[in-house]
């Protein structure tokens, strides 16, 4: 059998009207936030060069705004500005080169953005606001909608200038045509609203000036939202629907599907591990039904054997693999080579990809230090030289491989009998097992690689001195830090205490978070799970507040909601007292300055933990070169250890 064959689908090419795709897997659209002043930069061309170099078989770059009117966020592609041809020509050629087809996918967000970049009001099918930009849109009169669509055959042209070899209509999660083929959004009167086949007349409309714009030679798709899932939106009936009418008019070659409202329902579209994998098949198995055209599948396609599955049951046609193709950009290569196994799974976590955009910060990955760094150069090989490593979590694991990938000799020490530092502990809660993959992968890689690992040994200057090395790399981690306000009470423990098994707190538990991540409410779940009565306290406005930007929020509200935890904001720990039958907590609520108090068995703390610098601190003042990474240099979160780890790494 070859490398592919275990695969029976997806490495198996298909024709998008003029184009063949090599192979099912598609690198579907997402946004980067690498644009500069509107137009497309060298870093896109890089971005996607490296994943055409891995193997995809259709690259589908993230939305070209159509329309002035249309700027919902400031780093939008202008593909209505005849100055970004020249970009499109460099990213077409850098994909080109490794024989890959790309798209453009192209967009009016509509009512789902803000006047704030355009100071033009935006746009829409009616006056209906967008639950997240809450600003009022203008519904667009009979010359504006001439304008929309004559905006989206210019861009075309522009795609067609730049090297594109297909067009993608974005009428999906986030779009002015959303807006029109939704009831929930649509409400007008005349001949754009009202039956579903006026709420099309737009998209209709469309599709016909961009393929009089782009002529037989280039492919033209169409991606919808299969269900919307909110109150009287978009249904996979009216989906359905859509999709042959689409059909019917001759001028489209492929269907992309998508799942939800990008303001209202995003935690769907860009789904993390708390939701599971193949949770909107639903979407393209139904619409394949009802079409000949070829159907593009979404939502947490992790693995390439769970894609090959979803092809062969008939789902799809295509798999859109993202944060797949994000976190491995040789995803596809390597299944096709018969190594599967080396693939870096993504952790659906969203923290440096989805998390980085609702910062306005440019595409990440927490596990991949390479990606959104395309354009850097790979390090190069260096003089093979002695280094140590001490600790295995995911600073130090990384350090490790990225050390022996440019040439050195690498020993890693880890003290525990196990590698993954508090990444092994943070999976061990409810719906986050999925994170242990960031070092597994890791762990992967460094085996493979050739890295001396030595489990069970403490790192010491001794245990270090002892190999002679030239240079050593100290990722310890970090220790639990016990709040001033808690004293000495034994029942008051930190969550790491709860989930390394060294406190199993019973009966009434109040959590005190002020963290506003994972920690606290992964904690208070399990604790949940266990019989506790469970309270979180937080200094912050919200529970978990950071939780918002991976789109675990609305997930964990549900579970909170359906298990009883209580959950109150705004509040400070400032003393406990033990009063023999239980504790009594004492908060204050920072707006007003007034005092509460909270009776419980138990106290949690989600509290900022001390770097464990010893033997760092004890290695420093000598010739020996010596760096710290991660936790151990101040603690924050996974996706800092492993850029920190590769950085010093590859400057040795």
């Amino acid at each position: 059998m070859s490398a592919s064959g275990r695969y029976r689908y997806l490495f198996t090419p298909i024709r998008l009207g003029p184009i063949i795709a090599p192979n099912r897997i598609v690198f579907s659209a997402h946004l980067t936030n690498y644009a500069e002043d509107g137009l497309p930069t060298e870093q896109h061309a890089a971005y996607y060069a490296a994943r055409a170099s891995g193997g995809a078989g259709l690259i589908i770059t993230e939305e070209h705004s159509t329309h002035p009117t249309d700027w919902p966020y400031e780093k939008l592609i202008h593909g209505f500005d005849p100055k970004v041809v020249p970009g499109y020509r460099r990213i077409t050629d850098a994909v080109h080169a490794f024989g890959a087809p790309i798209f453009a996918q192209i967009n009016h967000n509509g009512g789902q953005a803000s006047s704030m970049y355009s100071r033009l009001p935006v746009w829409a099918p009616s006056p209906i606001p967008d639950p997240l930009f809450r600003e009022v849109p203008k519904a667009v009169e009979p010359h504006e909608i001439a304008a929309i669509v004559n905006g989206y055959a210019r861009v075309a042209e522009h795609c067609r200038a730049g090297g594109f070899d297909g067009i993608e209509l974005q009428c999906s999660h986030s779009s002015i045509v959303r807006g029109f083929l939704s009831p929930a959004t649509n409400r007008r009167e005349d001949e754009y609203g009202g039956t579903l086949e006026n709420r099309a007349r737009l998209l209709i409309e469309i599709v016909g000036a961009v393929r009089q714009a782009i002529g037989p030679g280039l492919a033209l798709g169409v991606r919808l939202c299969g269900d919307e899932l909110i109150e009287g939106g978009t249904t996979i009936e009216d989906a359905v629907t859509v999709a042959a009418l689409v059909e019917a008019e001759g001028d489209v070659d492929y269907i992309n599907t998508s799942i939800g409202v990008a303001t209202a329902t995003l935690f769907m579209i860009e789904a993390s591990m708390q939701v599971p994998p193949g949770y909107a098949q639903y979407v393209p198995s139904a619409i394949r039904k009802a079409v000949d055209l070829p159907v593009v599948g979404v939502g947490r396609f992790k693995d390439p054997l769970q894609a090959d599955r979803a092809l062969a049951d008939g789902v799809c046609d295509l798999v859109g693999v993202v944060r797949g193709q994000i976190a491995d950009a040789e995803f596809a290569a390597k299944a096709r080579s018969g190594h599967a196994a080396d693939i870096r799974t993504c952790l659906s976590c969203n923290q440096e990809c989805v998390g980085r955009m609702g910062l306005n910060r440019w595409l990440g990955c927490i596990e991949n230090p390479r990606t959104g760094r395309e354009r850097e150069p790979v390090a190069p090989r260096r003089r093979r030289r002695r280094v140590v490593v001490a600790g295995g979590g995911p600073g130090g694991l990384q350090a490790a491989v990225s050390a022996a990938e440019v040439g050195h000799r690498v020993v890693l020490f880890e003290r525990r009998q196990r590698l993954g530092g508090q990444v092994q502990v943070a999976a061990t809660v409810p719906s986050r097992a999925e994170f242990l993959d960031l070092t597994r992968n890791l762990t992967s890689a460094a085996q493979r690689i050739g890295v001396d690992i030595r489990l069970g040994t403490q790192a010491t200057v001794d245990t270090i001195g002892e190999l002679g090395p030239d240079a050593v790399i100290v990722a310890t981690g970090a220790e639990p830090h016990r709040p001033s306000w808690a004293g000495d009470l034994e029942r008051v423990v930190d969550v790491r205490d709860v989930l390394e098994g060294r406190a199993r707190p019973h009966g009434s538990v109040v959590l005190v978070d002020e963290l506003g991540f994972h920690q606290a409410t992964s904690t208070a779940e399990l604790l949940a799970d266990r019989g506790c009565t469970v309270e979180i306290a937080t200094n912050g406005m919200v529970v978990g507040q950071d939780l918002g930007i991976t789109l675990d929020l609305e997930t964990w509200n549900v579970k909170a909601h359906a298990k009883g935890i209580v959950q109150s904001v705004d509040l400070v720990a400032m003393g406990i007292r033990d009063e023999g039958d239980g504790l009594v907590l004492t908060l204050q609520h920072h707006p007003t300055g007034v005092e509460v108090e909270r009776s419980c068995d138990w106290v949690v703390c989600s509290v900022h933990q001390r770097p464990d610098d010893r033997l760092w601190r004890d290695l420093s003042g000598g010739r020996l070169h010596v760096r710290r990474v991660g936790d151990c240099l101040t603690p924050r979160r996974a996706h800092a250890a492993v850029i920190e780890g590769h950085r010093a790494a590859v400057e040795l």
